[in-house]
């Protein structure tokens, strides 16, 4: 890509878009952080201290009153905001990113599909684990064909943190579209959909363990694909021993992985994808000892299968192919339609929970 960056204005700056959004766009050929809207002046600090030559706004609308300046705008602000910002950004002419999940119902994420195609502008969404290592790893068995049939995919989210920390990821409220449903549950749902395509079916169980939590903080779903795979999906804060990241069991094989990806917690650190030690250790790879086996008859934590060595996880990759649909008319990484699509599945779960049904699609 050569000519003029692309000019981005990231609205929040919280632990989406200090660790994951800004450190990305800025690492991206093709596009440059422009402004960065943040009301909070210890995140205005921050910002500055981290993007020297970043402008920084208050509100969204001191970035819209200068759309004409913009080339893409990006919004990793609380969920309840995601649906009205992005329509702003939309009617003010500007292509969109929005942080998962896009909204909280699919009808709005498809409404939001629809305002972007008749303005002719990209908006896409922000589901970053689609490029996780063992996902990666993942694809390429299964395009191999190297587990046979898929018959059940597990996958599992979890963490552990006994004690709630508070803030709208935690909240109670619905118009927050806070819980670990639509948070972690935003990213197992949509591997689910990337890997076996569309659901049948879903039965969820949600709750709320821990004391003072308002919002579900263990939650499992049962999804049935049309065809016939079934996902298990796990997310939680209260796992004391966390199990694997992916068992996925087929006709010929399986393939377990422990361990989450390591870009989440490189970025924490400060770390940036092709800059300083990690350029030179190679951004994204884990040690050997985290990889995963593949074998049949016997368990991975007793030697069975071989080993199979894990992909580098690429998050940059994302924002490369936003950078690539905007200059070259490349396709949109994740669309809307498809968000919307485990939108839908997630609406699905709230009710199977809330009623203890299964639902159908």
């Amino acid at each position: 890509m050569t000519g003029t960056p692309l000019r981005v204005g990231l609205v929040g700056y919280g632990l989406a878009g200090s660790v994951f959004h800004a450190p990305l766009i800025a690492a991206t050929e093709g596009l440059a952080l422009d402004t960065v809207v943040t009301s909070n002046p210890e995140r205005q600090r921050q910002a500055r201290a981290a993007f020297p030559d970043v402008r920084v706004a208050a509100t969204p609308d001191e970035l819209f009153g200068r759309a004409d300046e913009l080339d893409l705008i990006v919004i990793a602000s609380p969920n309840r905001t995601h649906v009205p910002l992005a329509t702003a950004a939309l009617e003010a002419g500007l292509p969109v990113v929005v942080d998962k999940p896009v909204a909280g119902t699919a009808a709005e994420a498809r409404g939001l599909a629809a305002l972007a195609e008749e303005r002719g502008l990209l908006l896409s969404v922000f589901q970053n684990r689609r490029w996780d290592n063992d996902f990666l790893t993942l694809r390429k068995l299964l395009s191999e064909g190297a587990l046979g049939d898929v018959y059940r995919f597990e996958s599992r989210f979890e963490r552990w943190r006994p004690k709630p920390k508070g803030g709208w990821r935690e909240s109670g409220d619905p118009t927050d579209i806070g819980g670990l449903l639509y948070d972690l549950g935003s990213h197992v749902v949509d591997q689910a959909l990337v890997l076996f395509g569309p659901v049948t079916s879903v039965y969820a169980e949600t709750d709320v363990r821990r004391d003072g939590a308002q919002a579900d903080d263990d939650t499992f779903l049962a999804l049935t694909h049309a065809n016939g795979v079934r996902s298990h999906l796990y997310v939680s804060a209260t796992t004391a021993q966390l199990g694997p990241r992916f068992r996925v069991l087929g006709s010929g094989a399986g393939y377990v992985k422990h361990g989450l990806d390591p870009q989440e917690a490189a970025l924490r650190d400060g770390l940036r994808p092709g800059a300083g030690a990690d350029a030179g250790a190679g951004w994204g790879i884990e040690p050997e000892e985290l990889w995963g086996r593949v074998g049949s008859g016997e368990s991975p934590v007793t030697g069975g299968g071989r080993v199979e060595p894990t992909l580098p996880g690429d998050y940059p990759a994302y924002y490369a192919a936003v950078a690539k649909a905007l200059l070259e008319g490349g396709p949109n990484p994740v669309t809307a339609q498809e968000a919307a699509a485990a939108l839908d599945v997630l609406e699905a779960a709230r009710r199977s929970a809330d009623e203890k049904v299964t639902v159908t699609l």
